[in-house]
């Protein structure tokens, strides 16, 4: 990320603007949407979570590969998974013996490449 200024510029002096207020409370999601929402991004905040989802952007895996590529236990790899389910980023289906998971869709992938596009703005 580029070292702009990163000072917070603020008003000279308090005018508060009652139109856009209304306007913008009117179009606000309902507070519990917004803390589902803000639960949602929390599961970006863990650099193992991101490790997975990354890697299963390229091709859907099991734990088995997922554990080897990360160079971790398998035990780890699926806690994290299991996360990722319960908010629904990933999904999985059975092969066999083998449990294969990929991302849950097109907005997962969507996310992910979008970050890191404007990380590396």
């Amino acid at each position: 990320m580029k070292k702009e200024n990163m000072e917070v510029e603020c008003c000279e002096s308090v005018h508060i603007h009652d139109g856009v207020i209304e306007q913008v409370k009117r179009g606000m999601p309902k507070q519990e949407d917004l803390k589902e929402l803000a639960d949602f991004f929390k599961v970006f905040g863990d650099g193992t979570r991101i490790r997975i989802l990354y890697a299963l952007l390229s091709s859907e895996m099991c734990v088995c590969d997922l554990a080897e590529l990360l160079e971790m236990s398998q035990s780890a790899i699926s806690h994290q998974l299991r996360v990722l389910k319960q908010m629904k980023l990933v999904k999985n289906r059975r092969d066999g013996k083998t449990v294969y998971y990929s991302l849950a869709d097109g907005h997962i992938q969507t996310i992910m490449s979008q970050g890191m596009e404007h990380i590396k703005e």
